[in-house]
């Protein structure tokens, strides 16, 4: 089948590469030229574990190809996936112009009957919004599919090529064929494609990542309670975990959730609340916690040092959102770097591959170390703010030679209490015993 992507930003990268894994001849669009040339000439423009190779492989068999011109593009596709941006507005809802904007366009573009499909996350009624704008300069067939991914940074092309389920928002027969057809490959295993009506797959998107949000901000309020009962989070995640209704998954506390989906979501789901006249209250909640949970960490650090910062200086491990992926969108290390600047301490990072998006963001505000323990050197304490697995089991004899003083403040729990207090260390994490030593 031929496919047209609009849009090679995450979602829409890992989507055109795994549909021309399955043999499909795919067309990606997108208007920077330089970053269509870097993808034409081989260049990977994201960080994405096992997509490089799937990308490089599809692009040598001539199964996957980039342009600027939507024209051509979209001339011979039978489906046109729309992965564009939608970034949240000043009042919280998701901004719709580059969609609108796109499907205005293929509007004056088409000459026979095609799919276009929402891929990105939009509110509920844009497939309709979708449809008016198409059908503005253009009268003929075509029909406006909503399929939602779900696909998580890290793991995204397991989650693409192996989904759970797939979601399809659908009022037309010959659109369902054309789309049962395309994802056949995908769920040989037999986990379910989900018809449904288009905005009902619209609000499946922000509900379930709103639900996964909710599970991270309850787990991080139980682990607020946990300090001031002296009671150890690990016990009760695993305690609660177990009841096969509540489920392991998203019950590890830490300093917030961040990157593009939750935050994005969260809020555009409780603006679209607001304007049906409904106030979520729960979600609210779930964000007024987030954001005091990305720096939790700080009145700890203040507390152990009396609130004398300036001149401190911190060793910070991690500033991607999460592991394996170099995702700093509304990553809790970037609040963490503010506030401790902001109070006169200085700072040396290390991310295995969100370094260059940080220096983009930040130069040289803080410092840039080549490897974890270089990060060390003459730190006052180190902070940990994303658990990339080589931080798990660090070499702690290296890690004492480097830093003034055995002190860390861990946002993701890496570490054994037991181990690390037979370590000497001085040792603060999230809803578990503080682990003292002599300053």
């Amino acid at each position: 089948m031929k496919i047209t992507v609009v849009g090679t930003g995450y979602v829409g990268l890992v989507t055109g590469t795994c549909f021309a894994e399955t043999g499909n001849e795919v067309i990606c669009v997108d208007i920077d030229q330089s970053k269509v040339d870097r993808l034409t000439n081989g260049e990977i423009t994201i960080y994405e574990p096992g997509l490089e190779k799937l990308f490089l492989r599809n692009l040598k068999e001539g199964r996957l190809s980039f342009t600027t011109s939507l024209a051509e593009g979209i001339k011979e596709a039978a489906i046109i996936f729309l992965a564009l941006p939608t970034p949240p507005g000043a009042d919280g809802a998701a901004d719709l112009k580059y969609v609108l904007g796109v499907s205005e366009e293929i509007g004056k573009l088409l000459t026979d009957y095609k799919v276009l499909v929402d891929k990105s996350t939009v509110p509920v009624g844009t497939a309709d919004k979708v449809r008016a704008a198409v059908a503005r300069n253009y009268a003929g067939e075509f029909d406006v599919v909503s399929n939602p991914e779900f696909l998580r940074e890290g793991v995204a092309v397991d989650d693409f090529m192996k989904p759970d389920r797939v979601v399809i928002g659908v009022s037309s027969d010959r659109a369902r064929k054309l789309m049962g057809e395309l994802y056949a490959p995908f769920v040989r295993s037999g986990n379910p494609v989900i018809y449904m009506d288009e905005r009902s797959a619209e609000l499946t998107k922000y509900a379930a990542n709103s639900f996964l949000a909710t599970k991270i901000s309850f787990m991080n309020e139980v682990a607020q309670l946990c300090e001031r009962l002296g009671a150890d989070v690990d016990m009760v995640r695993l305690g609660i975990g177990s009841d096969d209704r509540i489920g392991k998954r998203f019950l590890f506390p830490g300093i917030g959730y961040g990157g593009s989906c939750f935050p994005k979501d969260v809020q555009a789901l409780v603006q679209s609340s607001a304007q049906a006249e409904y106030d979520f209250k729960i979600l609210n909640a779930v964000m007024e916690v987030n954001e005091k949970q990305k720096t939790h960490l700080l009145p700890k650090i203040r507390r152990y040092y009396g609130n004398a910062l300036k001149g401190r200086h911190f060793a910070l491990w991690g500033l991607a959102f999460k592991p394996n992926t170099d995702d700093i969108r509304e990553a809790p290390a970037l609040y963490m770097i503010d506030a401790l600047l902001a109070e006169g301490a200085t700072i040396t990072a290390f991310d295995p591959e969100a370094i260059r998006n940080v220096k983009q963001l930040l130069g040289d505000k803080i410092r840039y170390a080549d490897n974890q323990y270089d990060a060390l050197q003459d730190a006052d304490a180190l902070l940990i703010a994303t658990e990339w697995n080589e931080f798990r089991t660090p070499d702690f004899l290296k890690m004492v030679t480097r830093m003034k003083s055995k002190v860390i403040f861990d946002g993701r729990n890496l570490f054994d209490i037991r181990a690390i207090s037979e370590l000497g260390f001085h040792y603060e994490s999230i809803g578990r015993k503080t682990v003292s030593n002599s300053k």
